[in-house]
């Protein structure tokens, strides 16, 4: 017997609250990146749209808020912590024009983790493309874990080693051997022999 209740965290919390600014992260961060890897396009970009929404009913100043604050999500970081969902859907040409548009806001945020966490979701969607752009794609890589070295977040090594793997048909480039190199000097579990 169902109650009718949905079934994720993410989901049932936004159903409780569904004007809540918590509601932002739940949606974009929990239900549009989980359905993205489930391939649900529709889903993923309602639940990326109702986010939006929200974001945009709070006065949030512009520019990218701090993804660990307790405060609303600007417009700004819901639409860089779409872009997650989109390269688990492989819409390559709406993250590179986001990530494009976010640019100037990206790198004036004073948070490393955005930075990083945004050239590896650029750089995931370079080699999703019909032409792949394999040195640029692990260019941002080597940025990206440069940037987070000081201090890496979970998501940070996680998403350099899932861009490691997506670059398995061009190891033998020079590019991904470099990249993987750092990987493996960073303290990822992928062994130099691995990039060639």
């Amino acid at each position: 017997m169902t109650l009718g209740w949905p079934r994720s965290r993410s989901h049932r919390g936004s159903y409780r609250a569904p004007n809540h600014p918590q509601a932002i992260r739940l949606l974009v961060n929990g239900r549009a990146r989980a359905l993205g890897k489930l391939g649900d396009r529709a889903q993923a970009e309602r639940a990326i749209g109702r986010a939006l929404e929200i974001s945009d009913r709070h006065d949030v100043a512009p520019g990218l808020t701090s993804c660990i604050s307790f405060s609303p999500y600007g417009r700004a970081r819901t639409l860089a912590n779409a872009l997650t969902a989109r390269v688990a859907l492989q819409d390559t040409g709406h993250v590179l024009r986001d990530a494009e548009d976010l640019d100037d806001l990206v790198e004036k945020s004073d948070s490393a983790w955005s930075r990083s966490l945004v050239r590896l979701d650029v750089a995931t969607a370079m080699l999703q493309q019909r032409a792949p752009d394999v040195e640029h794609a692990m260019s941002l890589g080597q940025q990206a874990i440069t940037l987070a070295s000081p201090l890496p977040i979970s998501s940070v090594r996680q998403r350099s080693r899932d861009l490691y793997e997506r670059a398995a048909p061009w190891r033998s480039r020079p590019a991904v051997r470099e990249y993987g190199e750092q990987l493996h000097a960073w303290g990822c579990q992928f062994p130099p022999a691995e990039a060639g």
